[in-house]
C-alpha cells in the first residue's frame, strides 16, 4: 500500500528564493504547454498535441534557456507536463459524460504551488545526509534543505513533492509499505448519521459535537478580508509590504481553519476505527446538497424574480462546507482500510423518517429537526439516532447480500 508523509521544510533565505524560482519556472512551463495545445487546436488543421510530443521538446527547451528551465530536474518537468495532460484527459471525460467541461486554465504565480519529483534519486534525494542528525532533502538547483521530520518514514520512498503554503514550505513523500497488521476484532458494529447540529450521531445513541471551526473564525476572517479589500488588485510583485501582510493574514486564518478541520476529522475517524469492526454511513452527494437554488422568474413581470430561498440555502451551504463531511469520509475510509475494518455507504433516503420499531416511513414521523415521533407506534427518539440505526441496518443488509 502507498502512504503519504508531509514534513515542514526549513530552507535558508537563498534556498527559499531558489524554491520560489523553481515554482515560477514550472508554472511558466505549464502555461507554455497549455498555450501550445490551444494554438494547435485553433489552427485550421485542428491538431491535437499529446504529452509525448511536448515531452520530446524538453531537451531543446532546456538547451535554449539554461539559466531557467535548464536548472531544474528533467523528470520534474515531465511530471508538470503530465499534470497538464491529466487536466485535459479530465476535461474530455467531462465532455463525454455531459458534465460542465471546465477547460484547463492558465496558472498565475499564486496558483501553482507544487512540483513533483516522480522518483527518489532522480533530481531529488530524501534523507540526503544520513549521517547527520538533521534530516535533509536534496533538490536539484536548490541544494540540501533541512526538514523537520517529526515521525519515521516506513517503507521505500517512491515520489517526492515540494509544496508551498503561504510562506511555509513542505515536502510530501509517498512511500510503498507492506499492508499493516489489522487491529484486533472488537465484535462491534455501528452506523453513523452526519449532520449540522451534531457532527455525527451513532446508532448507540452517542453524539460528536460539531466544532464549527469556520464559524468560530468568521469574525477574524471578515476583519482580515475587509482590510485586504482596501488595497488595489495588483500583481504579486507590485504589492506593497502592508498589502502582502494583509494577504498573509487572510491565508493564515484560512490555513488554521483547514488544519483544525483536518485534525478533528482524523481524531473522530480514528476513534470509530479503533472501537468498531464494521461502520456504515450515508452515501452523501455533497456537491448536489450544496448547490445554489435555481432562480424563479416571475411569470407576470419580465425581469423580476420570486423568492427562492437562496439566502437560507447559502447559510446551509456554509454549514455543510464548515462541517467537512467529504474530508471526514475520505479519512475514515483510508484509516479503516489500513486497520482491516469494513466501511459501507448506503442510500440515505428516508433514513431519518423510517421508524426503527415498526418500520413505518412517513414525513410526519419527524416533526422537528431533532425530534422523531412515530405516528404509527408512538416511538420517540432523537432523529439523528434513528437515522444512524437505519443506516446500520441497511449497511448490514448490504453486507449480507454481497456474494461470497
Amino acid at each position: 500500500m502507498i502512504r503519504a508523509y508531509k514534513f515542514l521544510m526549513r530552507p535558508t533565505v537563498g534556498q527559499a528564493q531558489a524554491l520560489g524560482e523553481m515554482l515560477r519556472d514550472h508554472c511558466s512551463l505549464y502555461n507554455g504547454a497549455l498555450q501550445e495545445r490551444r494554438d494547435a487546436y485553433r489552427h485550421v488543421s485542428k491538431t491535437s498535441i499529446k504529452y509525448g510530443m511536448q515531452s520530446a521538446q524538453l531537451k531543446d527547451i532546456r538547451a535554449f534557456d539554461p539559466d531557467r528551465q535548464g536548472r531544474w530536474s528533467f523528470s520534474s518537468q515531465q511530471a508538470t507536463l503530465r499534470r497538464l495532460d491529466k487536466a485535459f484527459q479530465a476535461f474530455f471525460r467531462r465532455i463525454k459524460s455531459g458534465d460542465a467541461p471546465g477547460h484547463p486554465r492558465f496558472r498565475g504565480a499564486n496558483w501553482f504551488d507544487t512540483v513533483e519529483f516522480p522518483k527518489d534519486g532522480d533530481g531529488c534525494r530524501w534523507d540526503s545526509t544520513p549521517h547527520d542528525p538533521v534530516t535533509r532533502v536534496r533538490l536539484q538547483g536548490v541544494g540540501h534543505v533541512k526538514v523537520n521530520q517529526h515521525r519515521a518514514v516506513i517503507g521505500k520512498v517512491k515520489t517526492i513533492s515540494v509544496k508551498r503554503e503561504g510562506r511555509k514550505w513542505f515536502v510530501v513523500l509517498t512511500a510503498e509499505q507492506d499492508r499493516p497488521e489489522p487491529l484486533p476484532a472488537t465484535g462491534s458494529v455501528v452506523g453513523i448519521d452526519l449532520g449540522i447540529a451534531n457532527f455525527l450521531a451513532d446508532s448507540g445513541g452517542g453524539f460528536v459535537r460539531n466544532p464549527r471551526h469556520g464559524r468560530c473564525a468568521a469574525d477574524k476572517l471578515e476583519a482580515a478580508q475587509q482590510a485586504l479589500c482596501r488595497f488595489p488588485r495588483v500583481r504579486r510583485d507590485k504589492r506593497t509590504r502592508n498589502h502582502q501582510r494583509a494577504v498573509e493574514k487572510v491565508a493564515g486564518l484560512h490555513g488554521k481553519v483547514r488544519r483544525q478541520r483536518l485534525d478533528h476529522a482524523h481524531k473522530t475517524a480514528l476513534g470509530l476505527v479503533r472501537e468498531h469492526d464494521f461502520i456504515a454511513h450515508e452515501d452523501l452527494k455533497i456537491r448536489n446538497m450544496s448547490k445554489t437554488p435555481a432562480p424563479k422568474p416571475d411569470p407576470d413581470q419580465v425581469g423580476v424574480f420570486l423568492s427562492n430561498g437562496a439566502a437560507a440555502k447559502a447559510g446551509l451551504n456554509r454549514s455543510i462546507a464548515d462541517a467537512g463531511w467529504g474530508v471526514f469520509l475520505t479519512i475514515l475510509t483510508s484509516k479503516a482500510e489500513s486497520a482491516g475494518r469494513e466501511v459501507i455507504a448506503v442510500d440515505p433516503r428516508n433514513t431519518s423518517r423510517r421508524c426503527p420499531a415498526c418500520g413505518l416511513t412517513a414525513k410526519e414521523n419527524r416533526p422537528t429537526q431533532e425530534k422523531f415521533h412515530c405516528v404509527g407506534c408512538g416511538h420517540l427518539a432523537h432523529a439523528d439516532t434513528v437515522g444512524a440505526i437505519n443506516v446500520l441496518r441497511a449497511g448490514l443488509a448490504r453486507r449480507e447480500a454481497k456474494p461470497a
